[in-house]
């Protein structure tokens, strides 16, 4: 148990609060870090001895000596793991910028708006290939985001909307395929089996595919998106996003910072003739790069497939996809004449500097990390043990849900969040139920906890980066998704708390999960509608229905176009929804 008790958790919830309140990410991670540093540098009772305390304070620069070293250590922590997935996402903002000067976004857009002619099938788009961007949450945001803002921008989808459909699919669907998630909890589960000493268990994998269906929020979660996209209902203040794209075509608040506007940036194209090749080919490059550097670094003699994928080094392999990606622009541009050597390097540089906003981000969310760990305040330690107090078997699924929910928000990490309670959870699991049933069920629910904390979370990588790839105000994109998280989470630990005392098969919770949250969406969307005065689908038409369609510089403008002048809450002449 940490020794700084409930003082620990006020750096994270400071952060946090401060986030959503001044829409400062930045600023607000700062002093979440910076209180903890104070709280450090005086000790855990700064009322037992108030002039000791203070002097602490005072010599550590009032705190700001432990903070700058929580900061640095954030880069360099997990044997460079962070400093990787930094070079990772310089290396994306490179590839993005490359893909644009190309000419792909335009040439991609310009395609996909003449296959697609609706919200609804923009948002579908956008899930489909967020499940098949299953093996790694950080490239399937950059892929999928960079793919379909352009189009979403000319469908009007909100950019709230957008970076939901890519962040509740993106770590979701991470968990339950091989992954790089999968890969770092089988060694967590494989570690926590052997602290228990016994002689015959399951394998760690053999766990895993047993834990899959007892991981509610994460499937309830990716069902709830495809419910949100068929239906284009929504509710609390998705709604008051979606309505104000479609009726005054800005597709993110008048006000908001976006993560990134390539547009702003990077100003017009280079390429006068767009070629899809630009776009897909440098995607198809980050792709098979990284899958195939993946089971590489994995590999070693005798090795089998399952064997190199749990074995890889998906940081590493990311780095390398990324830095593909960015070299294959340099060959297409040189191809197709549209800019030499020097032109690509400035280029790659100016990329670099789209990311400087999300690189900063996170890594003063990582430094939130730095504080709340084992070796400063022990934030998690003290709300595992806190909650380890009580836990009766029948509600500990639910339990271990809440509590890992509660540490990935306050400590914005999913995966710190899975290497603090595995260690602790399974052998509670074991303790108290003798189990392997119960185990498995406390893997699932780990797995739910970490992404249902980190969905509802302005201080999650994530989040950052879902925000980053589809050019969405990262509070705003946190605000919007909250109704949605914290809807599939009650949900979630609803049908665990009946499978704790019934032992139903969570085969056939799941399908009453999905009824229960079809309904609430029902429901919930008409009621905050009609509340607010409006419609709960804020879509009055197709785009065929414009006559001079929206372009994105109107769009993201923060005056409306002439042609969007209407009611936002008009339907058709019959008062029914076109694409109905």
């Amino acid at each position: 148990m940490s020794e700084f008790g409930a003082l620990s958790l006020l750096p994270p919830l400071l952060a946090i609060v401060l986030a959503i309140i001044t829409r400062k990410a930045v600023l607000s991670l700062f002093l979440g870090i910076w209180s903890g540093g104070i709280l450090y540098a005086g000790g855990p009772n700064p009322l037992a001895d108030p002039v000791a305390w203070g002097e602490g304070v005072v010599a550590s620069g009032f705190g700001l000596v432990p903070t700058f070293d929580w900061i640095v250590g954030a880069i360099i922590a997990d044997d460079g793991f962070h400093a990787q997935i930094l070079l990772f996402t310089l290396l994306l903002g490179s590839g993005v910028a490359m893909i644009w000067n190309l000419g792909g976004s335009y040439a991609v857009r310009d395609w996909a708006l003449s296959k697609l002619d609706t919200q609804r099938q923009a948002g579908a788009t956008t899930f489909a290939l967020g499940i098949l961007m299953f093996f790694d949450d950080y490239a399937n945001s950059a892929i999928v985001g960079s793919t379909m803002k352009d189009v979403s921008d000319q469908l009007l989808v909100s950019r709230e909307k957008l970076s939901y459909i890519v962040d509740s699919t993106a770590a979701p669907i991470a968990t339950l395929a091989i992954s790089s998630w999968v890969a770092f909890q089988l060694g967590l589960i494989a570690d926590a089996y052997d602290d228990l000493g016994l002689e015959e268990h399951p394998s760690a994998f053999e766990v895993f595919l047993n834990s899959i269906p007892y991981n509610m929020y994460a499937i309830l979660a990716i069902v709830m998106v495809g419910i949100i996209v068929a239906t284009r209902r929504d509710y609390g203040e998705m709604l008051d996003a979606e309505h104000r794209s479609w009726g005054t075509g800005r597709v993110y608040r008048e006000d908001a910072q976006p993560m990134q506007d390539v547009e702003a940036d990077l100003g017009d194209p280079a390429a006068s003739n767009p070629r899809l090749v630009s776009f897909f080919g440098p995607v198809a490059v980050l792709i098979v790069v990284t899958v195939g550097a993946a089971l590489l670094t994995g590999y070693e003699p005798g090795a089998g497939l399952f064997d190199m994928v749990t074995e890889a080094d998906y940081a590493a392999a990311l780095i390398y996809g990324s830095f593909a990606m960015v070299a294959s622009g340099f060959v297409l541009g040189k191809v197709y004449g549209i800019f030499g050597l020097g032109d690509a390097t400035d280029t790659t540089i100016n990329g670099f500097g789209i990311m400087l906003t999300a690189v900063s981000i996170l890594v003063l969310a990582w430094g939130i990390g730095e504080v709340v760990g084992e070796d400063a305040l022990g934030t998690g330690d003290y709300v595992a043990g806190f909650v380890g107090e009580f836990l009766p078997p029948e509600l500990l699924p639910a339990v271990v849900l809440l509590t890992a929910a509660f540490i990935a928000f306050s400590t914005g990490t999913s995966w710190g969040t899975m290497a603090i309670l595995t260690p602790i959870a399974i052998p509670v699991a074991w303790g108290l139920t003798n189990d392997h049933t119960m185990v498995a069920a406390i893997v699932g629910t780990i797995f739910s906890g970490a992404i249902f904390g980190d969905h509802s979370s302005p201080i999650s990588d994530t989040s950052v980066l879902s925000a980053t790839f589809t050019g969405a105000d990262l509070i705003d994109h946190v605000r919007t998704q909250l109704y949605y998280a914290v809807t599939v989470g009650l949900v979630a630990v609803g049908l665990l708390v009946v499978w704790g005392y019934l032992r139903i098969t969570p085969l056939l919770l799941l399908p009453i999960g999905v009824v229960i949250l079809v309904v609430l969406v029902y429901g919930l969307s008409e009621l905050d509608a009609r509340r607010k005065g409006v419609e709960p689908v804020a879509v009055a038409g197709t785009r065929s229905e414009r006559d001079d369609p929206v372009k994105p510089a109107a769009a993201s403008s923060s005056e409306p176009p002439s042609d969007l002048d209407a009611d936002p809450t008009d339907t058709t002449d019959d008062g029914t929804d076109p694409d109905e």
